[in-house]
């Protein structure tokens, strides 16, 4: 995960609001945006004037999985509260009026090159990518985006991943780090996933040294219990549901810092890297649901409480190996996916569709002024292809929730698929999504242009 210095030494923005913390040893809490945090101790943390509307922080969040969805159950139709969603969206339904789903975007440097990883390893960056020993690319949005804001949080950014990289070659002759990484820090640098929901945790609470195995909230209770006495009565009951949203994440990290120090301890009477070993002897989650849900869970804290606002989430790598038996589907992901109009692909493609329903629905139910951090924010879901079973990256799957407070219109169904292949590139969506962050480029990747009509 890449990280600047905290907020007390890294140069802020005038104008943006600011959080406070509650520090402890070895530890700081950031909290939400409250109301009534202006004129507290500064003990307490950093503490600032309340925000106008226009002041919070936009948030980007991207979603990835790989080989495709389901091409039959993928669509929509209608607008706003009516529109009507294909099966493989349907966990989206709640939030009608906050998405875009898009559809006819293309990232045309990818396609041509064979499949799988050429396919995905500038899915976000839209630079050409080659083949052989030396990796080479672009950097991608989110990092983009980190380096030009990334100074006004704790955190430039979160990467996460549910799985591990792979290693080697593809017989297409890329580097399979183009298939596991979907975020890149520079042209021949991927951003290390950070897969372990405990490690993600410690980074996200500056949880550090040998106290790690104490809970965070016990070294902060007396700053919380002095906090709560002093804000508003709506500012206490936001930060007492904050609090036990954070011990409940807690509770289940400690169960996850345990099986990844056997893992460590087997790994070791091996001699081998414990992320070498198969899931769960590698520590992780054997359940990929508990996984994916503390890892939805760890970027709505770190939105909410702005200790970064960039966030990529890869879910399934290309040529995933994950298995779903919660699904009843006995293929692994990869080989489910050339089977992409089966019953149990679709299953597949909506589980995933359901994790950024959940994050969406947790971030609706964050109260930011007027609005929610959902209000605030960007939520987009990607694949590097269409279609797993034609192994067609011609158009790819994006879906967007949230507004980017009130900068991106939301509630359409959108097709470029007729456009000219000019104008439905994947960049000018990005620059599109940039200049509503605060960052506008003239270019970027093989677009100069915004996508006409987001």
């Amino acid at each position: 995960m890449k990280q600047i210095p905290s907020s007390s030494s890294a140069p802020r923005r005038s104008g943006l609001p600011r959080r406070a913390f509650l520090r402890g040893v070895g530890v700081a809490v950031a909290l939400p945006w409250l109301e009534s945090l202006s004129g507290l101790d500064r003990t307490l943390g950093a503490v600032g004037e309340p925000a106008s509307p226009a002041q919070f922080p936009k948030r980007l969040a991207v979603f990835f999985m790989g080989n495709g969805i389901s091409p039959d159950h993928w669509w929509a139709k209608g607008a706003g509260a009516n529109m009507e969603l294909g099966q493989t969206l349907a966990p989206l339904a709640p939030f009608k009026t906050k998405l875009n789903v898009i559809t006819g975007l293309f990232n045309k440097t990818a396609t041509g090159l064979g499949i799988h990883p050429p396919m995905t390893g500038n899915l976000l960056s839209g630079v050409p990518i080659q083949k052989g020993a030396i990796i080479h690319g672009g950097i991608s949005v989110d990092q983009m985006l980190a380096n030009r804001i990334g100074q006004d949080t704790p955190q430039a950014s979160l990467v996460l991943a549910c799985e591990q990289p792979m290693t080697g070659y593809h017989e297409t002759n890329f580097s399979n780090a183009y298939g596991s990484h979907i975020s890149w820090q520079s042209a021949d640098s991927p951003v290390p996933n950070e897969i372990y929901p405990s490690l993600a945790f410690d980074s996200l609470f500056e949880n550090r040294g040998s106290l790690r195995n104490l809970s965070v909230l016990d070294r902060v209770r007396e700053r919380a219990e002095k906090l709560s006495r002093q804000v508003s009565s709506t500012d206490k009951a936001k930060l007492d549901e904050y609090l036990t949203s954070v011990r409940e994440v807690e509770k289940k990290i400690e169960r996850l810092r345990v099986d990844k120090s056997r893992a460590e301890d087997r790994a070791r009477a091996q001699g081998r890297p414990a992320l070498t070993m198969k899931r769960p002897e590698n520590g992780l989650p054997e359940d990929l649901r508990e996984h994916t849900k503390l890892m939805c869970d760890l970027i709505a804290m770190a939105f909410q409480t702005d200790k970064t606002r960039i966030a990529t989430l890869l879910l399934a790598r290309d040529l995933s190996a994950l298995y779903y038996p919660f699904l009843n589907v006995r293929e692994g992901h990869h080989g489910a996916s050339h089977h992409d109009t089966s019953e149990g692909y679709e299953r597949i493609a909506r589980f995933h569709l359901s994790q950024l329903a959940y994050l969406a629905r947790r971030l609706s139910e964050m109260p930011e002024g007027e609005g929610s951090v959902l209000d605030h924010s960007c939520l987009m879901f990607i694949s590097n292809m269409w279609s797993g079973t034609k192994h067609d990256n011609k158009k790819v799957p994006v879906v967007t929730v949230g507004g980017l407070g009130g900068t991106l219109a939301t509630g359409r169904a959108l097709n470029y698929l007729d456009a000219g292949d000019e104008n439905r590139k994947l960049c000018s969506l990005y620059l599109g999504l940039m200049d509503r962050m605060g960052v506008r480029l003239d270019h970027f990747g093989d677009a100069d242009t915004r996508l006409a009509g987001l």
